[in-house]
C-alpha cells in the first residue's frame, strides 16, 4: 500500500466520478469502475476487462485498490463462521457470518480495537489501534460475499449477503466519516445495493454523534445499553461517565425514525450486575416513550474479565417483565459461542489462541 496512490475503493461514487474526470476519462467510466470495485469486488485492475488497456495502465500509476484479505477462519457447530481479515499494513480485524433460513447476515468491524473500554468486552482489551478506511470496511463485505458464494456454491448473485450489522470490533460512530462513506457505497445501486432496512449500526451511546448519524444516514440504529441506572452503567461502560442515560434517552427520543421502524436496545445480561427484577422495571420505564425493541443477550463469558452469564430461567423472567410492561423484548440466540464469535467476544492478536489455522479443528468449549 502506497501513500502516493489514491485508495479508489474508499471513494464515494461522487468522489470516484471526480477522480475519473481528473484522469481525462469520460463520465461513464466512473460507473464501470465503481461496479467493478463494489458489485464484483475486484481486487486488481487487470480484472476490469471492459476498461481500455490504456486506462487500466494509467490507473496502476495513480491509484490502488485497498482491501482486506482472509487470514484465518473458524467455523461453529451452529453454522456461524468467524473470519479474521488482515489489512494491507498487517492489522487484524474480525467479521462474523451468521446464516439462517431467512437471511445471511455479516457482522462488520469499523476499527482495529476500540477506545470505549467497556469492561465486559474482549475487544476493549486491545485498545484502539486505528480507524478502518471505507475500503477496509466495505472490503469485509466483498470478502465475505466471495466466501459465501464459494462455500455455498451460489452462482445466481454476486451478493448472497442480505443483512449487515455494524456490531463487530470498534465503535462505529467513533469512526463516523469513514462509516458514512462506506454506508453510501454499500447502499449504492451500482454497488452492493443493500436496502437501508437491512443495515443496522450499533453504538455504545456517543450522544452528539447519534444526532449526526440520524441526519446524515438512513440506516437503522441500535443502542448498546446494558444497564438501567447510571451507577451500574458508569461501572461497566465508561462512556456513561460523559453522557448519562438521560442524555442518551433524550437523543433516542429525537432520533428520526422512518415509518414502522424502532430503535433496537441491546442489553447484555450479566449475573448479579444488571439482571434483577428492579433492573427490568427501570428499563421498561426508560423505554416507555421511545419506539423500541429490546434484544436480551446472555453474556458470553470472556476469561479474565470477571463477568458471568445470567441463567436461562432468570433471563426469561427478565424478558417476561419487560414484555408485560409493553416493551417488545426478545432473547437473542447466541451464535458462534464455541468459536468466540458471539457478542462481546471479538478480539485478536498474533497470539490469539481462540483461532486455529484453516483445516484444523478446535475442540468445542476448549480453554482459550
Amino acid at each position: 500500500m502506497s501513500s502516493d496512490l489514491v485508495d479508489i475503493a474508499s471513494l464515494s461514487f461522487e468522489g470516484l466520478t471526480e477522480f475519473v474526470a481528473a484522469q481525462g476519462e469520460k463520465a461513464f467510466r466512473s460507473k464501470q469502475l465503481f461496479r467493478w470495485l463494489h458489485q464484483r469486488g475486484a481486487v486488481t485492475f487487470d480484472e476490469m476487462t471492459d476498461l481500455s488497456k490504456d486506462f487500466r495502465a494509467k490507473l496502476k500509476h495513480v491509484a490502488q485498490i485497498v482491501t482486506v484479505t482472509k487470514d484465518l477462519e473458524q467455523r461453529s457447530i451452529d453454522g456461524t463462521i468467524k473470519y479474521r481479515f488482515k489489512t494491507a499494513d498487517g492489522k487484524l480485524i474480525e467479521s462474523v457470518y451468521m446464516p439462517s433460513p431467512e437471511r445471511k447476515t455479516l457482522c462488520v468491524s469499523t476499527q482495529v480495537g476500540c477506545a470505549m473500554g467497556c469492561r465486559f468486552c474482549a475487544t476493549a482489551t486491545l485498545g484502539l489501534m486505528r480507524n478502518l478506511t471505507p475500503s477496509e470496511i466495505v472490503g469485509q463485505v466483498h470478502a465475505a460475499n466471495r466466501e459465501v458464494r464459494a462455500n455455498e456454491k451460489i452462482e445466481k448473485t454476486l451478493r448472497p449477503l442480505t443483512n449487515l450489522v455494524f456490531m463487530g470490533m470498534g465503535e462505529p460512530l467513533h469512526n463516523f466519516e469513514n462509516l458514512k462513506i462506506a454506508l453510501g457505497i454499500l447502499e449504492h445501486e451500482d454497488g452492493p445495493n443493500f436496502s437501508s432496512r437491512h443495515i443496522t449500526v450499533s453504538t455504545v451511546g456517543l450522544v452528539p454523534m447519534i444526532e449526526r448519524f440520524g441526519a446524515e444516514t438512513d440506516v437503522k440504529l441500535a443502542i448498546s445499553l446494558n444497564a438501567s441506572d447510571d451507577e451500574t452503567r458508569d461501572r461497566i461502560m465508561p462512556v456513561n461517565k460523559k453522557w448519562k442515560i438521560a442524555d442518551l434517552m433524550e437523543a433516542c427520543r429525537k432520533f428520526p425514525l422512518r415509518q414502522g421502524r424502532r430503535i433496537t436496545f441491546e442489553y447484555v445480561l450479566m449475573e448479579g450486575v444488571n439482571d434483577t427484577p428492579e433492573d427490568a422495571v427501570r428499563l421498561a420505564a426508560l423505554l416507555r416513550d421511545v419506539p423500541a425493541k429490546v434484544n436480551l443477550i446472555q453474556y458470553n463469558e470472556n476469561p479474565g474479565l470477571g463477568f458471568h452469564s445470567t441463567v436461562n430461567d432468570k433471563a426469561e423472567r427478565f424478558r417476561h417483565a419487560l414484555d408485560s410492561a409493553g416493551v417488545a423484548t426478545f432473547i437473542r440466540a447466541n451464535r458462534g459461542r464455541d468459536i468466540a464469535a458471539a457478542c462481546g467476544q471479538l478480539a485478536n492478536s498474533e497470539n490469539d489462541r481462540s483461532f486455529v489455522p484453516l483445516g484444523q479443528k478446535r475442540a468445542v468449549n476448549a480453554d482459550p
